[in-house]
C-alpha cells in the first residue's frame, strides 16, 4: 500500500499549468481554522478549486484524490500510512486537501483526529446526503460548507476571455455582447470540461457516472430502467409542478415510496432540486406538488426531449441554481395566481421573483404581474422582480415598485451578496 500510495500521490501532485478560472471563494474559509468541505456534482470544478486554494498556500503538497481506481481497496487504516507517506515525501506540514474522501469509509475519524492535532483540512465531496450524516457525528461545529456550482454567468465570461465592466451595461455594445454571451450561458450551460470540449459524449458519461455509481451503486439498486424513466420525465419537465403520486403515473413506477426515494438519491448528488410551495406548516409543503429544477441547462437538455418552447424553463432553471449559488432558501408561491419564487428570509418572505423570458405578449404580461402582484400583497412587500430575457424598466404603482431587468444584468449583480 505504501508504495502505491507514494506513486498516486507523485503522479497527483503536479498542479495543472494549463489556465483556469479562478472560483469565486471566501478568503476567511482560506484563513479559519474549522474543516472546509467543498461539496457539488461531479466535474463541476471542486478539484480545480482546491487546487486555487493550494496555490494561496505555502503547505500545499498533502493532496490526494480518492476518486482514483487505484485507490479501490483503500481502507480506514490506510490513513496512518498516507500520513506517513506525506512526511516521508514533503517532512511535516500541517495543511491536508482530500479529494472525494466519501469514498473511504469512516473518514470522519481520521480528519477528527487530524483536526484535533491542530492541522487545517480541505475537503471535496459529491455525495450530499454522505457527508452530511458524517459531518453531523464526529465533525459537528468543526466545519463550514461550501457548495460549489458549474460556473456562474460571471465566471462563464471570465472562461469565454471576456472581461466585463459593471459599465458595459450603459453602452449599446456591452449590452449587445452580454445578451449575446448570454443566450449561449443559458443553453451552453456552465460545466467546465464540457465549455471546453463541447462533446455531448462528455455530458453522456459524466450523466452515467452520477447513475451508476453514485445512485445505483451507492444506494444498492438495480432497475436501471425506472430511475432513468424518471431522470427522463423530470428533465422534460423542468420548472413543472409534480407530485409523487402523479409521478407513478407518468412513468409507470408503481409506489409513490419509491420515486419518492429514487429523487432523495438523485438529489444527493446535486443532480437535481426540487422546491416546495411555501407555507407555514410544513405538513402542508410536504403535501403539495413540488417544482423541479436541474444543476445545468445543457445537461437537462440532452436528459430530457428538447422542445422549441423550453428557453422560458430553461431561463427559470438558471434562476433558481443562481439563487441557491447565492445561498438563498427558495420556495414557490401558488394561490388564485402563481409567482415562480418568494425567498425567505428567517421566518418571513423577503423577495418575489418572477421568470418570464419574453413578457411583451398583453395575455403573458398580465399573468406575470398577477402572479407576482400576489406574492406581494400577501407577504407585505414593497418591492418585487421581473427577470426577463432583454426587458429593462421599473414600474412604480400604488406605492409598490416592480424592476423588471434582463437576466444578464440580474446575473452580475453582487453575486453572493
Amino acid at each position: 500500500m505504501k508504495d502505491l500510495l507514494k506513486e498516486v500521490i507523485l503522479e497527483q501532485k503536479v498542479i495543472s499549468p494549463e489556465p483556469f478560472v479562478d472560483r469565486h471563494f471566501p478568503e476567511n474559509l482560506i484563513k479559519c481554522k474549522e474543516i472546509i468541505i467543498i461539496s457539488g456534482i461531479r466535474r463541476c470544478g471542486k478539484s480545480v478549486l482546491l487546487q486555487q486554494i493550494r496555490n494561496t498556500n505555502i503547505e500545499r503538497d498533502y493532496y490526494i484524490n480518492f476518486d482514483d481506481e487505484r485507490l479501490i481497496h483503500f481502507k480506514t487504516e490506510n490513513f496512518r500510512i498516507l500520513h506517513e507517506v506525506f512526511i516521508e515525501l514533503f517532512g511535516e506540514q500541517s495543511t491536508f486537501y482530500f479529494d472525494e474522501i466519501q469514498n473511504i469509509p469512516e473518514w470522519e475519524r481520521f480528519v477528527r483526529r487530524l483536526y484535533d492535532a491542530g492541522n487545517k483540512i480541505y475537503l471535496t465531496g459529491s455525495n450530499a446526503s454522505l457527508l452530511s450524516k458524517e459531518l453531523g457525528t464526529r465533525l459537528t461545529g468543526r466545519n463550514i460548507p461550501y457548495e460549489l456550482y458549474p460556473f456562474s454567468f460571471s465566471e462563464y465570461l471570465s472562461f469565454r476571455g471576456m472581461k466585463h465592466q459593471p459599465n458595459d451595461a450603459l453602452t449599446t455594445k456591452g449590452r449587445a455582447l452580454l445578451s449575446k454571451n448570454f443566450q449561449q450561458y443559458l443553453t451552453e450551460g456552465g460545466f467546465p470540461q464540457f465549455l471546453h470540449n463541447s462533446d455531448n459524449d462528455y455530458l453522456k458519461a459524466l450523466y452515467e457516472n452520477i447513475l451508476y455509481r453514485d445512485v445505483m451503486v451507492r444506494n444498492n439498486l438495480s432497475n436501471e430502467r425506472e430511475i432513468i424513466e424518471l431522470v427522463t420525465f423530470l428533465a422534460s419537465n423542468t420548472a413543472k409542478l409534480s407530485s409523487n403520486n402523479s409521478l407513478t403515473v407518468a412513468t409507470g413506477i408503481k409506489s409513490p415510496t419509491t420515486i419518492k426515494n429514487y429523487i432523495s438519491y438523485l438529489a444527493d448528488t446535486y443532480l437535481l432540486f426540487q422546491v416546495n410551495k411555501f407555507d407555514y406548516s410544513l405538513k402542508k409543503q410536504i403535501q403539495n406538488p413540488k417544482k423541479t429544477y436541474f444543476i445545468d441547462n445543457a445537461l437537462t437538455s440532452r436528459l430530457g426531449f428538447n422542445f422549441s418552447g423550453n428557453t422560458g424553463r430553461y431561463l427559470e432553471n438558471l434562476v433558481f441554481i443562481e439563487l441557491k449559488r447565492r445561498k438563498k432558501t427558495v420556495f414557490y408561491h401558488s394561490d388564485k395566481h402563481e409567482c415562480d419564487f418568494v425567498v425567505r428570509d428567517g421566518n418571513t418572505i423577503s423577495e418575489a421573483i418572477q421568470v418570464s423570458y419574453d413578457i411583451s405578449d398583453t395575455a403573458t404580461y398580465a399573468r406575470e404581474m398577477a402572479g407576482l402582484s400576489e406574492a406581494m400583497n400577501l407577504n407585505k412587500l414593497s418591492s418585487g422582480l421581473v427577470i426577463t430575457a432583454n426587458e429593462d424598466k421599473t414600474i412604480v404603482e400604488d406605492n409598490k415598485t416592480i424592476r423588471i431587468v434582463p437576466a444578464w444584468k440580474w446575473l452580475l449583480e453582487k453575486e453572493n451578496k
